[in-house]
């Protein structure tokens, strides 16, 4: 290669004089790794040694100086018996390469921060009976694996989890309707069913005979709201006739509100498990309607869960 002051060739006889052809700047600045392999060079004044840092052979090492070369026209080292060193354009490429080293790792820490920032926290939305009756586990189990990471929950029906996702006010969401919300990716994740309750003294509680569709259609009962998963499965089995004795928007207040003897009641199975076995409320047969209904993971559509929404997601299958 040539001394120092000289950079009309280079050892393997091309002209470095020329530099390369026009086109976009990838093609024309070297890459990173070819970069930091300058700077070992000038930093230890030995190619070998350089190569040794980096992790990579000699002969690759040389092999990248020389790509450097013919990519910028012009010789970076000059190799002796007593090592290696820079040429004059060399050493101004290093100062260069430098700054151009230190601004990718400033990139790299800037990129490392938003990413901790983001799996330092988690925004889940559910509708009620998944919110008070199996997060609390899966949470527990996110605690396990990702003890830093804070974890906010914001509970409501369907529909208000879905305004969530879509206004980028949640990260992962959970709903029980019979479908999927427009502008949502879902996964199920389990599934559910809807009993009949009531409380031990109501004339339902002791009845031989299963309820027939029409005698549920006609009898006020204390309900979730519209828009809840729970309200949309089953004005679907009877076709929209549910009859509304009391309204109310939790799991929990429709609950207890059956269990005071106001009327009976349409609930997950989840929810209920506690107060059927201590016979605070009593099931009551229906037949010939279908009151199942998966339960699901959600997530706008193309954004597929990543970081923590992505390990909660994995702990509901699990």
């Amino acid at each position: 290669m040539s001394r120092s002051g000289d950079s009309a060739s280079t050892t393997d006889g091309h002209d470095a004089s020329r530099p390369s052809a026009g086109g976009p700047l990838a093609h024309r600045v070297p890459d990173l790794g070819a970069l930091e392999l300058l700077l070992a060079v000038a930093r230890l004044g030995s190619l070998g040694g350089a190569a040794r840092e980096l992790g990579i052979t000699q002969p690759a090492a040389s092999s990248r100086i020389r790509s450097m070369e013919r990519q910028l026209g012009v010789a970076l080292v000059d190799r002796s018996p007593r090592g290696s060193r820079l040429t004059d354009a060399g050493a101004l490429v290093t100062d260069w390469a430098r700054r151009i080293v230190e601004a990718a790792e400033a990139f790299d820490a800037g990129a490392q921060a938003l990413r901790d920032r983001r799996d330092s926290r988690l925004r889940v939305a559910a509708s009620m009976t998944i919110a008070e009756y199996l997060l609390p586990g899966w949470l527990l189990a996110l605690r396990a694996q990702r003890p830093d990471t804070a974890v906010s929950l914001l509970a409501g029906n369907s529909a208000a989890v879905a305004e969530r996702l879509l206004s980028d006010e949640a990260d992962l969401g959970f709903v029980e309707g019979l479908s999927v919300p427009a502008g949502l990716d879902s996964a199920v994740i389990a599934h559910d069913r809807l009993i009949v309750v009531a409380a031990p003294r109501h004339p339902w509680a002791r009845r031989r005979r299963p309820l027939a569709p029409q005698e549920l259609a006609t009898t006020p009962l204390i309900l979730r709201e519209k828009g809840s998963g729970t309200r949309q499965v089953l004005d679907a089995a009877l076709g929209g006739l549910a009859r509304p004795l009391i309204e109310l928007s939790s799991t929990t207040a429709v609950k207890a509100a059956a269990v005071s003897g106001a009327g009976p009641a349409v609930l997950s199975e989840l929810a209920v498990g506690e107060e059927l076995s201590m016979r605070r409320l009593v099931p009551v047969p229906v037949e010939g309607i279908a009151l199942t209904r998966d339960l699901r993971a959600v997530w706008p559509t193309g954004h597929r869960p990543t970081g923590p929404a992505r390990d909660l997601l994995s702990l509901t299958r699990g």
